[in-house]
This record gives structure tokens, C-alpha cells and sequence, in this order.
């Protein structure tokens, strides 16, 4: 053992990547899996198949990297090698902290711990499914072994799992855990090295209209989406309001073996509670109020092809138990129909902003639904760590507006305009940029003199439309609070009748329709303190009270209309 660790450090320090230590050690992995196989009394009858390294910190994963046995070299992600991982192994690794040993054709679950007992728990979400079993013997995968990657300071930071060939040691104890010391032991040598290196340095993807701009993060995240994509298995992808989820649930889907069959997309946020149920399932007519003929809900629209269900939690916990049955069984029926049951042909690709983790602690999401959508979860980096596809998406944006309003002639930022964007915050993502953008360009539209030739967005032009969603010259709050009072006066001297006070009451709703432009509904309420409004779900009625103000108001300045009257329409809608 003591060789096995002195090479694999020597390969391990030599290593400039990711990918070059997950070989180093997932060759000596393996070999020392081959090594335990031939002095068992299995020698003859099982062989050791591949090892994979699945880095995944924070729940999300980074990087993946698969060797087989006999192969030099990494299998390249990219590819679309079917990489399969059980949710219930990581999740068993992660509550015992230790490898655990799977026994696919009887479904149990080992944890190399003292006393720790096997289990084929149908609690543990995932692998206890039939589904996931066959993907397991589809790679002729009989028995695996799944070792922790633990890093100095303690935290888990993915996993490495070795997969085996042996029907003689069904329902028996396999190698894994006479062998399962000494490969832990380099999995713990390997796990700073994995956690730490960087990725290979990928080629430039090719972008498309699904992706239409492709950054240096979003580069290193795409071959382990490609890898997603080419599964069945249920996507997550968590990540900020706006910053792009549902493009990237398109682009998994228009290349995976779904492509050319419905996407639909049920976004929870624009569902009531108690309509969740329904929009899901569909129904019968007669099965509640104003159901007046049949209609199918977002899985039977979605039959063949995938459903992506976004802002997942804001899942009632009656309609997540019925959507856990959903991805448990595959099978559904809708509102008021009598017996029987409907078979479910779709692929899950599930969207969320939240730290579901938390959620379950706090008993406001299901820990068996949390562990059935976490299979592959990917998380999407916010645009403020994505500064380097700023100017690519205003420039994207701005020649889609263009397109739009006038299919000849050409749009473009000036550079200086471009280094206004890529040095501003935001943290409404993808949709604020696109507000913005959108403000530019209708300003330099004002100021075109020609209605043919070139239309130049300038560095004026993005200032004055990100001077809509900033205090003005970049003030301090108590000075433009100060300004926002001296105009309002100022306003009702140079009126012949006066300016009701009670008007200054459109403040709060200025304050929170900027916020919702920034960030989102849900979220602009939290920032400004009303969390509990949207956990009573009281808030659409609170906006529209605040808009309303805001309306009065500008009626009262002679405007025809507020900067939120979009956001009005919207909560007397809802």
C-alpha cells in the first residue's frame, strides 16, 4: 500500500489539471479494485469496469472525469459518455461520511461504517426506483463502490465511484468492503488535488440560438451538461432570478434524445396554490369550479419531450407529494378522473433560486422530493460572475431589438458603452441587462436623425438608462431623499392648487417596482423586509396597493402612465 500511495502523491503533485489527477488516481483506484478481485473467491467470475470522479461542491456539480478499465486516458465528458450517479449513493455518503457498497440487483445500500446497517430504504430517493437499477445493469454495473471525497477541512467535496461486474456476489458481500480502507485512503490523498486543480482548458463552444453567448465560466460548465443532457435522469439547476435557467433547460433538451418533442415550461411563481394540482395533471370538466371541458396540464403537453418546472419551491406540500409520486412512478392522473391512472413519457429538468437544503430543514420542502430532483444538479453562476459575457449579451441584445423593430439596417454598442455595462451591478441578472439594454437602445432611437443607416448605442445612452435604476450622480440615500423631497415641493409651488401629501405615500411603491425590475417579485420583497408577505402569498395584493399609489401619482404630474404600469397590469391579473 505504501507504493501505491508514493505514486499516486508523485503523479498527483505533477498534475496541472483536473482531469490529470482523476487519471492518476482513478488508475491506481481500479487496480487496487483488480488486485482485491483476484484474491477473492470471485477472481474468476467478476471484472472491475470503470471508475468516475464526480466533483461536486456546494451540491452542484463542476467537474466529472471516467476511466475504464484498460483505457490510458480520461473519457472526454463532451462526448457524451453515459455517466450515471444514484442520488441514493450520494446521499448515503454524505449522511454516514464514509463508502458505501451497492448491490444493484438487490437494491441495498452498505455504509463501511461500524454497526451501520443495510438498507434498501425506498426513503432514499433514487436508487431504490427501477429505472435506476436498469441504468446501473445497462452498463453491466452489478456492484458499486462509492468513496467520499474528503477535503483537510472536513467538507465533502464530491464523490469517486467504482463500478464492478460479478451476478455470483448478488445478495453476498462483494470486495468492496475487504478493500474499502485502502481506497478511501487514496480517494483522502486525491481530494485536495481534484477539489483544487483547474479544468482543462476547453475549446470555444459553439453557440447557437438556444445559447446564444458562451462565457469562460459557463465554457467549463458545459461538457458536464452535454453529459446531463444525454441522460433521463431529472436535472436541477439552481441559480439567481434571471440569469438564465430556463435557456439553459431549452439547450439541455434540444440535445438530448428528446430534441424535436415538446419543451413545455410550468413557472410556479404564475400558479396559485391551488391551482398547482391542475396545472400539473390537467383535469376532467366538473372536477372544481369554472372547469368547464377537459384540459391537460403541463405533463401531458409535455408527453415525449420534457417538462421543465420552474421556481420548484414554490411547490405546495400537497402538490409535492403528488409530483414525487409523479417522478416515482411515472404515472399521474388528472383532476376528477375516476380510476386509473395515465403513464408520464417525460424527461424533468426542475429550476430553482432557493437553497432547497434549507428548505427541507425548515419543513417547507419534502426531503424525499428534495433527494428524487438533486440526481444532477448544476448550478448557474449569477452574471456578476459571468462580467465577461456582458458585452457579448448587450450586444446579442441589442441586435435582437433591432431585428424586431426594423430587419434592416445594423445596432451596436460603442466600446465605451460596452465598459459602462460589464462595471455596473446586477443582481436582476440576464433580465435586468436586457431592460437596460432595451431603455439604450430606445434612447439612441429618440436621437436618430436618419430612419436608415447604423444605430450606435453610446456611452450617453446606457448612462441615462441605468439612471432610472440609480440614485441620480451616484448620490448617498439621505442626500437623493433629500433631493426626491426639495422636487416634490418644488412641484407644489409652481401648481395653482396643491400637491396632496398624501401622494409622497407612491414612494414605497417606487421603491419596490424598482425592485421587482431588479431582482424579481419574490425576491424584491425579501430585500425590502417583506418576506412574510410572500410566505402568506399576500404580496400581489400588497404590490397592487403600492403600484395603485404610484399611478395617482403620476396621473396627479400629468403622466400618462407610471415606469410600473406593466407590473400593475400584472397583480390585478393575479
Amino acid at each position: 500500500m505504501h507504493d501505491e500511495m508514493a505514486q499516486l502523491l508523485t503523479a498527483l503533485r505533477g498534475a496541472k489539471d483536473f482531469e490529470t489527477a482523476a487519471a492518476a488516481t482513478l488508475r491506481r483506484m481500479l487496480a487496487l479494485a483488480q488486485e482485491a478481485v483476484a484474491s477473492s473467491r470471485y477472481a474468476a467470475r467478476a471484472r472491475v469496469l470503470r471508475g468516475i470522479v464526480h466533483l461536486r461542491p456546494g451540491e452542484a456539480y463542476r467537474r466529472l472525469a471516467a476511466l475504464d478499465v484498460g483505457a490510458s486516458e480520461i473519457t472526454d465528458a463532451s462526448v457524451g459518455t453515459p455517466f450515471f450517479t444514484s442520488a441514493t449513493a450520494w446521499r448515503a455518503v454524505v449522511e454516514h461520511r464514509c463508502a458505501v457498497s451497492i448491490d444493484v440487483n438487490v437494491g441495498t445500500v452498505q455504509p463501511h461504517a461500524p454497526n451501520a446497517p443495510v438498507t434498501g430504504d425506498p426513503g432514499l430517493a433514487g436508487f431504490h426506483s427501477n429505472e435506476s437499477r436498469q441504468r446501473f445493469l445497462g452498463r453491466h454495473a452489478t456492484h458499486v463502490c462509492v468513496l467520499p471525497l474528503r477535503t483537510p477541512g472536513g467538507s465533502i467535496e464530491g464523490m469517486i465511484s467504482l463500478e464492478a461486474d460479478c451476478l455470483a456476489a448478488m445478495g453476498q458481500e462483494f470486495v468492496w468492503l475487504s478493500a474499502g480502507d485502502k481506497l478511501q485512503l487514496l480517494a483522502d490523498v486525491a481530494a485536495p488535488y481534484l477539489a483544487g486543480l483547474p479544468q482543462r482548458p476547453v475549446a470555444t463552444p459553439e453557440v447557437d440560438e438556444f445559447l446564444p453567448v458562451v462565457g469562460r465560466s459557463m465554457a467549463e460548465l458545459l461538457p458536464i451538461l452535454r453529459v446531463f443532457a444525454l441522460q433521463d435522469e431529472t436535472i436541477l439547476i439552481s441559480g439567481a432570478t434571471g440569469a438564465g435557467k430556463s435557456r439553459l433547460a431549452r439547450w439541455c433538451h434540444e440535445r438530448s434524445n428528446r430534441r424535436g418533442k415538446p419543451f413545455e415550461t410550468l413557472d410556479l411563481v404564475t400558479v396559485p396554490e391551488d391551482l398547482q394540482m391542475a396545472e400539473l395533471f390537467g383535469w376532467k370538466k366538473g372536477a372544481f369550479t369554472g372547469a368547464v371541458r377537459d384540459a391537460p396540464g403541463s405533463v401531458a403537453r409535455a408527453d415525449g419531450g420534457t417538462l421543465f418546472i420552474d421556481e420548484i419551491d414554490k411547490l405546495s406540500l400537497k402538490a409535492q407529494a403528488g409530483l414525487l409520486h409523479l417522478l416515482e412512478s411515472r404515472s399521474y392522473r388528472p383532476l376528477g378522473e375516476g380510476t386509473g391512472e395515465r403513464q408520464a413519457d417525460v424527461r424533468f429538468i426542475i429550476g430553482t433560486n432557493a437553497d432547497l437544503h434549507a428548505e427541507v430543514r425548515a419543513g417547507r420542502f419534502r426531503e424525499d422530493l428534495y433527494y428524487r430532483v438533486n440526481v444532477l444538479p448544476v448550478r448557474m453562476p449569477a452574471l456578476q460572475e459571468r462580467t465577461d459575457e456582458i458585452p457579448m449579451w448587450g450586444r446579442y441584445m441589442v441586435n435582437r431589438r433591432h431585428r424586431e423593430r426594423s430587419p434592416e439596417g445594423s445596432a451596436r454598442l460603442t466600446q465605451e458603452a460596452e465598459r459602462l455595462l460589464v462595471g455596473g451591478n446586477w443582481p436582476g441578472n440576464l433580465r435586468q441587462l436586457d431592460n437596460i439594454v432595451r431603455r439604450a437602445y430606445t434612447l439612441a432611437m429618440v436621437e436618430q436623425t436618419t430612419p436608415t443607416g447604423e444605430l450606435v448605442l453610446q456611452e450617453k445612452h446606457v448612462a441615462r438608462a441605468l439612471d432610472y435604476e440609480q440614485a441620480p450622480g451616484g448620490k448617498p440615500l439621505p442626500e437623493a431623499l433629500r433631493a426626491a423631497a426639495q422636487a416634490f415641493v418644488a412641484e407644489a409651488r409652481k401648481r395653482n392648487a396643491p400637491l396632496d401629501l398624501d401622494l409622497a405615500d407612491a414612494f414605497r411603491g417606487l421603491v419596490l417596482g424598482m425592485a421587482i425590475r431588479q431582482v424579481g417579485r419574490d425576491e424584491g420583497f425579501r430585500l425590502l423586509g417583506r418576506e412574510s408577505l410572500v410566505k402568506n402569498r399576500n404580496h400581489h395584493k400588497a404590490l397592487k396597493r403600492e403600484l395603485e399609489k404610484v399611478e395617482s401619482l403620476y396621473k396627479a404630474l400629468g403622466e400618462d402612465a407610471s415606469p410600473f404600469a406593466d407590473l400593475l397590469t400584472e397583480a390585478e391579473a393575479d
